[in-house]
């Protein structure tokens, strides 16, 4: 693969940023700084997580460590941003159905947008 290969490919795969962007926003121009901001944000996110698997299909490959192993630090590294979110966000917490609020989050949430 090329240079100019991975950049095309690269170049179709974060077009999708539109799609994530109207999804959240409505449809937005260009120029607009909520939507630009938005569509920013899912490009690094796109990229991410693409460069991301990409590095842990070779290190798997070339046996650096195992698909379990892969699998135990992620689910490690999942509970201490959960927990850490938590400090961050006093009065809120995640579970598999959804966030759950309490009123010590009101404080801090007084000022957001309806």
């Amino acid at each position: 693969m090329s240079a100019e290969s991975l950049d095309r490919a690269l170049n179709i795969l974060t077009k999708w940023r539109t799609i994530f962007t109207g999804w959240q926003l409505g449809t937005r121009p260009k120029g607009d700084p909520e939507g630009d901001a938005v569509r920013d944000h899912r490009e690094v996110t796109i990229l991410l997580r693409a460069e991301s698997s990409a590095l842990i299909g070779l290190l798997i490959a070339k046996g650096v460590f195992t698909l379990d192993e892969w699998r135990d630090a992620l689910e490690r590294e999942a509970g201490l941003l959960a927990k850490d979110f938590e400090r961050r966000f006093p009065g809120v917490t995640a579970t598999e159905t959804g966030l759950t609020i309490d009123k010590r989050a009101l404080p801090w949430m007084k000022g957001w947008k309806p």
